[in-house]
């Protein structure tokens, strides 16, 4: 007779490096960015989501960012523009949840060290920059924009 010692509990995943970054409370959109639109479709503006990856082909304007969806407060894995977040750091994520929902989407590595973390934060900060400077570079900001880039004085 062997001995079961029942069920056994679930592997904790191990912390991974990632860049934690905050969506912008307002982004522009429609003809000439005129609109003003709060977050995105899918984050409450300031949430704060984790980028699991980067799409460095085409100049990092996609990232797959993972975070608290905003109607549900369900955890998503979603790929979004890079000019939709800012202050971008790297951060060793811990959050059972988080880890899950990364195996789940095949993107549990996360980033190598937290020196590569911090490079791509780094680097996808400036991307994000440029990408919020080119939407309707020729079009005057509306009265009283709350778009990131005005809100920061990033618009120069």
């Amino acid at each position: 007779m062997g001995h079961s010692s029942g069920p056994q509990p679930p592997e904790q995943p191990q912390p991974v490096w990632l860049v934690a970054a905050n969506v912008v409370a307002w982004r522009r959109c429609g003809a000439g960015g005129q609109e003003l639109r709060p977050g995105t479709k899918c984050f409450k503006g300031g949430a704060k989501v984790y980028v699991a990856d980067a799409y460095w082909g085409p100049g990092g304007d996609r990232i797959t960012a993972v975070g608290r969806e905003r109607h549900t407060g369900r955890w998503i894995v979603i790929d979004t523009a890079t000019r939709h977040l800012h202050s971008f750091r790297p951060k060793r994520v811990h959050t059972p949840r988080v880890l899950e929902r990364l195996r789940d989407a095949r993107r549990a590595r996360g980033f190598i060290s937290a020196d590569y973390a911090a490079d791509v934060s780094a680097t996808l900060e400036q991307y994000a920059s440029r990408y919020r400077a080119k939407q309707a570079p020729y079009a005057p900001h509306p009265d009283r924009c709350l778009c990131h880039a005005c809100l920061t004085g990033e618009a120069g």
